[in-house]
C-alpha cells in the first residue's frame, strides 16, 4: 500500500484525518467513515419500520420496547458495516471512473492509497460484521435481509445502464423499511410495503440532489444519473417524488393504525422536504450537498413521531 495522500476532494478535514492512525485512514475513507450521512440514511428506514412495527405489536397487546431498542442497536451496527461494505464495493467497480472525476479522483483506490486486494479483504471484513449482526435476528428477518443482496450487488453498475440508477439505490437503501417488521413481528404486513415504497421515492429524490454535484463530470465520462436526465426540471420532479413519499408513508401509517403523534412526525417530515425543494439550487454543488445531508434530520423527525406514537400505543 502506498503512503497516504491528502484527504479526497469530496471531503473536508474530519476525525479520520485528525485522529485515526495513518495506516487506517485510507480504509476508513474507503468505507466513508469520515462521512457518516450515508450510514444515517441507510439506518433511518430501519428505525421507521421498527417503531411502526412496535406500535402494531403494542396494539395487539404485546408491547416490546426493550426488544425494539435492541433491534435498533443491531440495525445501527449493521448499517455502518453494510454501508461501508457497499461503498467499498462501489469503489472497486468504479475505480477507473472515479479517477476521471474531480470530486472522487483522490479516493483511496484511484489514488493508489489502497490496492485492489486490500480493498477486497476490507470488504470481506465489513461483510463479516454484517453477517454477525444478521445472525442475531429471527430466521424470517434473516431471509428478508438476504433477499436484498442481489439489488445491493448490482447497484454500482446501474449508472452504466439506466438513466435513473437512483431507483436501484432506493430499492437497496430502503430495505430497512421491511426489516423492522420482519425482525419484530416476523411478518410483512401491507404497512411494510407502503413504507418501503415511500422510502424508495424519498431516496430517489435526495440522491438526485446529491448527483447534481457530479452532473458535468458524469456527462464527460458517460455516466447516467437522474440529475442529468432531469436537469433544469429537477425541482418540480423533486416535489413530485417527495409528495409521493409523504403520501405513501401516510398510507403506511393508516394501514398500521398509527397514533396522532406518528402523523405529527409525518407532517414535520413533509415540511422539511418542502423546504428542500424550495431551497435547492442545482447549479450550486455546495448547497446541493447541504440539502442532501439535511435528509438525516428529515428522517429523524418522522422517526421521533413514530417512536412517540409507539410508546403511547
Amino acid at each position: 500500500m502506498n503512503a497516504p495522500l491528502s484527504a479526497p476532494a469530496d471531503a473536508t478535514t474530519t476525525w479520520v484525518d485528525r485522529r485515526a492512525p495513518a495506516f487506517l485512514r485510507p480504509f476508513l475513507r474507503l468505507a466513508r467513515a469520515d462521512r457518516p450521512i450515508g450510514s444515517w440514511l441507510l439506518l433511518i428506514p430501519c428505525l421507521w419500520s421498527t417503531a411502526l412495527a412496535a406500535g402494531i405489536s403494542a396494539g395487539e397487546g404485546a408491547p416490546r420496547p426493550v426488544q425494539a431498542l435492541g433491534l435498533m442497536l443491531l440495525f445501527a451496527i449493521g448499517a455502518v458495516a453494510m454501508r461501508g461494505a457497499g461503498c467499498t464495493w462501489n469503489d472497486i467497480l468504479d475505480r477507473d471512473i472515479d479517477g476521471r472525476v474531480e470530486r472522487t479522483r483522490l479516493r483511496p483506490l484511484p489514488s493508489g492509497q489502497v490496492g485492489l486486494l486490500g480493498a477486497f479483504v476490507f470488504l470481506g471484513l465489513q461483510a463479516l460484521v454484517g453477517l454477525i449482526v444478521l445472525l442475531c435476528l429471527p430466521p424470517f428477518a434473516i431471509v428478508t435481509a438476504l433477499s436484498s443482496l442481489g439489488v445491493v450487488a448490482i447497484y454500482p453498475l446501474m449508472k452504466r445502464v439506466i438513466w435513473i440508477p437512483q431507483l436501484v439505490l432506493g430499492l437497496a437503501f430502503s430495505w430497512g423499511a421491511l426489516m423492522g417488521f420482519a425482525a419484530l413481528i416476523e411478518a410483512l404486513p401491507p404497512a411494510a410495503f407502503l413504507l418501503y415504497a415511500g422510502s424508495i421515492l424519498w431516496v430517489v429524490g435526495y440522491d438526485t440532489i446529491y448527483a447534481h454535484q457530479d452532473r458535468e463530470d458524469d456527462e464527460q465520462v458517460g455516466v447516467k444519473s437522474s440529475a442529468r436526465l432531469l436537469g433544469s426540471a429537477t425541482r418540480p420532479w423533486l416535489a413530485v417524488l417527495y409528495a409521493g413519499a409523504a403520501l405513501l408513508i401516510g398510507a403506511a401509517l393508516v394501514a398500521a393504525g398509527a397514533g396522532p403523534l406518528a402523523y405529527a412526525g409525518l407532517a414535520a417530515f413533509a415540511l422539511h422536504l418542502a423546504w428542500q425543494v424550495r431551497r435547492l439550487d442545482i447549479d450550486d454543488p455546495a448547497l446541493c450537498l447541504v440539502v442532501f445531508r439535511s435528509n438525516r434530520d428529515a428522517g429523524l423527525l418522522l422517526f421521533a413521531g413514530l417512536a412517540a406514537a409507539a410508546l403511547l400505543a
